[in-house]
């Protein structure tokens, strides 16, 4: 495996690296989430090993822009924060398991090992699909009835986010945070992009995005 250690404490970063490479795996390391996404922009990576705090922000705001974008990356978050609330957080934000420190450096391996066998078992062919609304994340582009719609970048994101779990509310913070990297003053811009992204489906499409007042938006089947 390929793995990307997202880790800012030297002590800790330098057990994953040291015992991962022993045991056959190549691995980079990065001590922030601004390197961290540098290092992702180059591709190649299996698995990705995720502190939450780090020198410039929460690990989950990587955890929720590579999701927003399609990317499937298997996400194991290593992290002193265990309390249900931050675990539920984490798995909110598009992370694959949880494993609190301190922890065994052999369950680590055995947990990625994991990840990365079930996500090898998906159809690689296969796209997040609601109705006849899919994305095609090779393409990045997202199709209606087979017909491509086009779209600003950052509309895109957000039906890609949606499209990643039909049915599922997604917050103002959580899809603020995930576009734009941090929650907005107002919702405007945000209220600006789903009208886009309902504009572009239109009022005939077999899929709508409910509003659940109070709480968020989902993207489910009519």
């Amino acid at each position: 495996m390929h793995i990307l250690i997202v880790e800012d404490e030297r002590a800790i970063a330098e057990n994953l690296y040291d015992f991962l490479e022993a045991r056959g795996h190549r691995c980079d390391f990065a001590v922030s989430l601004a390197d961290a996404r540098r290092l992702l922009e180059q591709g190649g990576f299996n698995a990705l090993i995720l502190d939450r705090t780090l020198p410039d922000g929460d690990g989950l705001m990587l955890a929720q822009s590579l999701r927003a974008t399609g990317k499937l990356l298997p996400i194991l978050m290593l992290t002193a924060r265990d309390t249900l609330d931050d675990k539920l957080a984490g798995f909110s934000a598009g992370v694959d398991d949880y494993l609190v420190k301190p922890f065994a450096l052999k369950e680590v391996e055995a947990r990625l090992t994991a990840l990365v066998r079930r996500a090898s078992q998906h159809n690689e062919g296969s796209a997040p699909r609601c109705g006849n609304l899919t994305y095609d994340q090779a393409e990045k582009s997202l199709r209606l009835d087979g017909r491509q719609l086009h779209l600003p970048p950052k509309a895109l994101n957000l039906a890609a986010l949606l499209l990643a779990a039909p049915g599922r509310v997604f917050s103002r913070r959580e899809l603020e945070t995930a576009i734009w990297g941090e929650e907005q003053e107002t919702g405007d811009n945000l209220r600006n992009l789903l009208y886009t992204l309902r504009k572009s489906l239109g009022s005939d499409a077999s899929v709508e995005i409910a509003t659940m007042h109070g709480l968020g938006v989902k993207l489910v089947e009519r």
